[in-house]
């Protein structure tokens, strides 16, 4: 189940360009295709298969965002290097999780069920991966940064939130020990 838990943050992790609302739906499903491809082509080693994924997911995701998000109301109590320093270690870590996680590919396909606008400024999309014997959700949440830019701001993985579950990890982390020793700690991640 783990394994399939990773699975679903690998190939939930795909990303697109700038965008306008309508557009979510068709980029999104092109997008996960292409890492799909990806993930199928024999001939690629572990590195190149990450390159490609990489290139396709970065301009979407809002990496800022979501390593503010990740630390809650610890983000504020941070000099503007130090939260380059985290965002850069967090991307990292981000990352490498799911690059190591590709060898876990099973031929799974991807339904796109659908969107809803929780806000005016919110966009959530519903997928579904499907497997031989498993079926997972995974809602891409989405933000309005400007007009006609659209970017994920976190990822559900079988109802859970992948900032959230950050989020609790570098409160419970940061409880009884400093900023610095998380630098540490997500340097040893890498």
């Amino acid at each position: 189940m783990l394994k399939k838990y990773l699975l679903l943050f690998l190939i939930s992790t795909c990303l697109l360009f700038s965008m306008s609302k309508e557009e979510i739906k068709p980029h999104m499903t092109k997008q996960i295709n292409s890492v799909v491809d990806v993930l199928k082509n024999k001939e690629l080693n572990k590195e190149a298969k990450a390159e490609k994924i990489i290139s396709i997911m970065d301009p979407l995701f809002d990496y800022t965002l979501m390593s503010r998000l990740s630390l809650g109301k610890f983000w504020k109590t941070l000099e503007e290097n130090q939260k380059d320093d985290f965002t850069s270690l967090f991307i990292r870590v981000l990352k490498n999780s799911y690059i190591n996680k590709l060898g876990l590919y099973t031929n799974e396909k991807v339904q796109f069920l659908g969107i809803q606008e929780p806000k005016k400024n919110r966009v959530v999309l519903n997928t579904l991966l499907v497997g031989e014997k498993d079926k997972f959700d995974i809602d891409y949440k989405f933000y309005q940064k400007a007009q006609d830019d659209w970017k994920i701001y976190d990822i559900n993985l079988l109802g859970v939130s992948i900032i959230q579950t950050y989020r609790q990890q570098f409160a419970g982390f940061l409880k009884d020990k400093s900023f610095d020793e998380l630098l540490i700690d997500l340097k040893n991640k890498q």
